[in-house]
C-alpha cells in the first residue's frame, strides 16, 4: 500500500487537531459556553472585589472615626502621666464608646500598657510598622493583619495636647476590630454569585443549541440538497429564507444547480441528436455499401485479368470497402445498444462449441491456440457470444503478437454467494497496454496502436475502435463483464517470461431453467 506524509496511507485525509471538537453544532455550543463562562468568572471576580473593597473600606472608615472621636473625648479628662490603673481605665473608657462587636483597645505610655481585655494577645496583632507610624505621624494609622486565620482592623493615634501648640504626650491607643463578620458577608456575596454561573451556563447552552439549529437547519437542507444533485437528481432545490449569507449561498446554490440542469439537458439533446445522426447514416449508407460489395467483390475476383496497377486498385478497393462495410455495422449495432433496443435470444449452448465455430468461421483456428474446457453449457445468445469471442480475438490478432491463446473454463464467484461463473481469457504475447490504456480501452473510437506493434500475420487493417465496445456491452446483457490486464499482472507478476495483453470475459453460469432476467 503506498504511503503518504508521515506513514499516512495514501488518499487518506489528512489528520487535524480541530476535528476533534466535533462538528459544527459542538463548536457553536462550546464557544457560546466558553463565552458565558469568561463572562460570569470575569464578572464575579469583580463584583466580588468590588463588594469587598466597599464594605471593608466602610468598616473601617466607620472605626477610624469613632475610635479618633471616642479617644479624643476620653484624653480630655485624662491626667498625665498616668499609673498603671489610671491608664487600664483610660483603655476600658474608650474601648466602652467605639462600636458593637469585639473591641479591644491597648494604651501604650513609655514602659506602660494596658488592655481593655487582660485575657487578649494584642502584642502579636499590633505590628512594629504601625507603632513606628503612630510614634512618627498625626493622624489615626490602620492596618488590616492575619492573626490565626482570622482578620482584624487595627487602628492606632498618638494622644497629644495643645497649649496653643501640639505637643505630645507619649501616649498611644491602639483599637483591634474583629472583621470575621465582614470576611464572611462577602465570602456569602462570593459564594452567591459563584453559584449564579452555573444557571448562566446552561442558559448559554440552551441559547446555543438554538441558535445552532438555526444555523445548521438550513445547512443541512443544503447539504442534503447537494448530495442528492451529486447523485444524480439535477431537480434538487434549496428553498431560500431571509436575507442573510445562508440565503445568498442557498439562492447562488439554486442558480448553479439551474445551470447545470440546463446544460445536463443541452447536452442529453446534443447527445440524443448525434445517436439519431449515427444510427440514420448507418442506415442510409447501408444500401451503397451493399452495393459498393458486391461490385469490389467482382473487380477483386477478376484483379488477376487486370494490368497490376489496377489490380493493386481493386484489391485496395475491395478491402476499404469491407472495412467500411464493419464500421457501418459497428456503428448500427452501438445505436441499437444507446437506444435499448437491443434483446437476448437465449438458448442452451455448449461454449466451447460456440469458440472453435467462431475461430474456424473467420479462419483463424491455425493462429489461435485453445484450451477449452469440455461441457461448459449456458443459457446465452449464441449470436453475441460469437461477436465478444470475434471482438476479443481479432483485436489481439491486429494489435498484439502471437501466439494468440483463448482458455475457456469455469470459476467459483468471489462474493462468497457459492454462484459459478464461465471465464473466457483471450492473451497475446505482445507489448501490452501502454500507460493509462486500460482505463480507456474500453471506450468509443479509442485505439492504442501507437503503443502496440501490430503482428507479422495481420492483413486486416485498422479496426474501428468499437470492437471493445461493443463486445463488453454484450457481456452486460448476459449479466456479465469484460475485465483487461497485463499477461505479466495475471500470471506472474513483473519481470515474468510472458508478456502481453489479457482480456478476460466473465458470465454468469446460468443453466436450463435457472431465471436469465
Amino acid at each position: 500500500m503506498k504511503r503518504g506524509d508521515k506513514g499516512r496511507p495514501a488518499g487518506a485525509p489528512k489528520w487535524r487537531p480541530w476535528r476533534l471538537v466535533g462538528g459544527l453544532r459542538v463548536r457553536l455550543v462550546v464557544a457560546f459556553v466558553l463565552v458565558a463562562l469568561i463572562s460570569a468568572v470575569t464578572a464575579t471576580a469583580l463584583a466580588y472585589r468590588d463588594a469587598r473593597n466597599a464594605v471593608l473600606q466602610r468598616t473601617q472608615n466607620s472605626a477610624v472615626d469613632d475610635f479618633r472621636e471616642r479617644v479624643t473625648t476620653v484624653a480630655a479628662d485624662f491626667d498625665v502621666p498616668p499609673d498603671q490603673r489610671s491608664l487600664a481605665q483610660f483603655a476600658q473608657k474608650v474601648s466602652q464608646g467605639i462600636g458593637t462587636g469585639d473591641r479591644i483597645v491597648v494604651a501604650h505610655y513609655q514602659n506602660l500598657v494596658a488592655v481593655s481585655d487582660a485575657l487578649a494577645d494584642t502584642d502579636s496583632r499590633i505590628t512594629p510598622e504601625l507603632r513606628t507610624a503612630v510614634q512618627t505621624e498625626d493622624g489615626a494609622r490602620f492596618q488590616r493583619v492575619m492573626w490565626q486565620g482570622r482578620p482584624y482592623l487595627i487602628v492606632g493615634m498618638p494622644v497629644r495636647y495643645s497649649d496653643g501648640d501640639l505637643r505630645t504626650s507619649d501616649l498611644e491607643v491602639y483599637a483591634i476590630a474583629d472583621l470575621q463578620a465582614e470576611h464572611e458577608d462577602t465570602a456569602a456575596l462570593l459564594d452567591s454569585v459563584r453559584a449564579g454561573i452555573v444557571p448562566v451556563v446552561l442558559l448559554a447552552a440552551v441559547l446555543a443549541l438554538l441558535a445552532a439549529g438555526t444555523v445548521l437547519r438550513p445547512v443541512r437542507k443544503l447539504g442534503r440538497a447537494t448530495r442528492e444533485l451529486a447523485a444524480g437528481d439535477l431537480g434538487s432545490r434549496v428553498a431560500v429564507k431571509g436575507h442573510d449569507e445562508l440565503a445568498d449561498l442557498a439562492r447562488t446554490f439554486n442558480e448553479t444547480a439551474d445551470a447545470l440542469q440546463a446544460s445536463d439537458a443541452e447536452l442529453r439533446d446534443q447527445e440524443a441528436k448525434a445517436r439519431r445522426f449515427v444510427a440514420d447514416v448507418s442506415h442510409e449508407l447501408r444500401t451503397p455499401l451493399t452495393a459498393m460489395t458486391m461490385v469490389a467483390t467482382v473487380l477483386e475476383e477478376d484483379a488477376d485479368q487486370l494490368p497490376p496497377d489496377a489490380a493493386r486498385a481493386a484489391r485496395t478497393v475491395g478491402a476499404e470497402t469491407a472495412r467500411l462495410a464493419r464500421l457501418v455495422e459497428d456503428l448500427m449495432e452501438i445505436s441499437r445498444f444507446d437506444a435499448k433496443v437491443v434483446r437476448l435470444n437465449t438458448a442452451e449452448t455448449d461454449l466451447a462449441d460456440t469458440v472453435r465455430a467462431s475461430l474456424a468461421l473467420r479462419g483463424w483456428t491455425d493462429r489461435v491456440r485453445t484450451h477449452l474446457q469440455e461441457d461448459v453449457r449456458a443459457v446465452v445468445d449464441r449470436r453475441r457470444i460469437d461477436v465478444i469471442v470475434a471482438n476479443l480475438v481479432g483485436n489481439a490478432l491486429r494489435h498484439g503478437a502471437p501466439p494468440v491463446t483463448v482458455t475457456l473454463g469455469t470459476a467459483a464467484a468471489t462474493d462468497g454467494t457459492g454462484a459459478e461463473w464461465v471465464t473466457l481469457e483471450v492473451a497475446d504475447h505482445g507489448p501490452g497496454l501502454p500507460p493509462g490504456a486500460r482505463e480507456r480501452v474500453f471506450d468509443r473510437f479509442y485505439k492504442a496502436d501507437a503503443a502496440r506493434t501490430r503482428g507479422a500475420a495481420d492483413d486486416s487493417g485498422q479496426g474501428s475502435g468499437l470492437g471493445t465496445a461493443i463486445a463488453l456491452e454484450n457481456a452486460r446483457l448476459h449479466g456479465g463483464t469484460i475485465d483487461v490486464g497485463d499477461a505479466a499482472d495475471a500470471a506472474g507478476g513483473p519481470g515474468w517470461a510472458r508478456r502481453g495483453a489479457v482480456f478476460t470475459l466473465r458470465l454468469p453460469l446460468l443453466r436450463t431453467g435457472e431465471d436469465t432476467e
